[in-house]
């Protein structure tokens, strides 16, 4: 029996060694994505606006990736806890790490105005501490990447609602429309288009997820028995539509081009999720970057460095984008990308050997 135990748990683990893989993968991507200063750039050469355009584009499929990822590790805890429980553990090991390092930042931010205006001679509240603070929690959680925190438990908790419904075709479905009618906005701007308002555009990502776990072995035969030519090529079309898409909606005006949720990127995500799936787990990242421990520290930190530390690191006139060329604004992204990652990373790595190892989820 203990022979057959842990064959089935040695078995099971080799089954899910992607799953760190594209973790790591994921959380590269949304760092880069949120330390890049390509965003801010405005480039009227063809070539220039392609270059920008395809090297935002390439990461675009992290967010729903990790999406999909954070359904199919949460299939099991759905069976093996009800929700009141989940939910608690999911307080414990989610809500007080964000709530932590939310306020670490309004305090950071704080110190900041503090400096700045003893300076200048201003007041620091200018008379009004209420709306000072409000406005400081209303941005750090709608504004900024400590949103899909929220987002992420809201889609949590609408599927443990309709637990009896998990593994239903036509759940899933409605879903599937929802995502698609965020899709549809882009272009019709019938609500705002932000990611904020996105409230319920990925639960049928993690249901998703939740789906490809429970029919784990049916799925995995499939992308194994498809050839490789394919699955990068239809990778490749979907990220040239996407990055039309992307033009396209910039041309006409959007002030959200870049929007996860457009019907090219959502394919494009899909078909990149495949294509990770096929390679499964790549052991240098498993064993030298740790994602299992890592990865919800690093998403944590990596915003208060960017707000608070990038700005002091780059803050001399000769790091302004927009006296650099596209390929200068390029190297100058995965720059900043290589500070906020390594150092996030770090912070998190010297967390988990303290007592307080529960800021970063450990």
């Amino acid at each position: 029996m203990d022979f057959e135990l842990k064959t089935s748990q040695t078995q099971e683990k080799k089954s899910f060694n992607f799953v760190d893989t594209i973790r790591c993968i994921s959380m590269i991507g949304i760092v880069f994505e949120h330390s890049a200063i390509l965003w801010g750039a405005k480039y009227s050469n063809t070539t220039e606006v392609w270059l920008q355009v395809t090297t935002m584009q390439f990461w675009k499929f992290a967010t729903i990736a990790f999406f999909l990822i954070g359904g199919f590790l949460i299939n099991y805890k759905f069976t093996e806890y009800t929700p009141g429980q989940y939910l608690s553990r999911r307080f414990k090991n989610t809500i007080k790490p964000w709530l932590f390092w939310i306020i670490i930042l309004v305090v950071l931010n704080l110190i900041h105005k503090i400096v700045l205006n003893i300076k200048s001679g201003d007041s620091i509240f200018n008379g009004n501490p209420i709306g000072y603070f409000a406005e400081e929690f209303r941005y750090i959680l709608f504004e900024s990447s400590f949103w899909f925190i929220l987002n992420f438990l809201i889609c949590i908790s609408i599927l443990l609602i309709f637990k009896r419904y998990l593994y239903k075709l036509w759940f899933g479905l409605i879903w599937a429309i929802i995502s698609l009618l965020y899709s549809f906005n882009l272009y019709h701007e019938w609500f705002v288009t932000h990611h904020s308002a996105a409230l319920f555009g990925f639960v049928f990502y993690l249901w998703l997820g939740v789906y490809l776990n429970r029919y784990f072995d049916k799925v995995m035969a499939y992308v194994k028995q498809l050839k490789w030519s394919y699955v990068i090529l239809i990778n490749i079309v979907f990220f040239v539509l996407a990055c039309l898409e992307v033009m396209y909606l910039n041309h006409h005006g959007s002030k959200d081009e870049y929007n996860t949720l457009r019907v090219t990127n959502i394919f494009y995500s899909l078909t990149m999720f495949i294509l990770l799936l096929k390679i499964g787990g790549i052991k240098f990242i498993d064993n030298i970057l740790k994602p299992r421990q890592s990865t919800f520290g690093i998403y944590l930190i990596h915003q208060i460095l960017i707000i608070i530390l990038l700005p002091e690191i780059f803050k001399w006139d000769k790091w302004n984008f927009n006296y650099f060329s596209v390929e200068q604004n390029i190297l100058y992204s995965i720059l900043r990308f290589l500070v906020v990652y390594s150092i996030a990373f770090g912070i998190t790595r010297l967390l988990l050997k303290t007592k307080i190892k529960w800021t970063v989820g450990g």
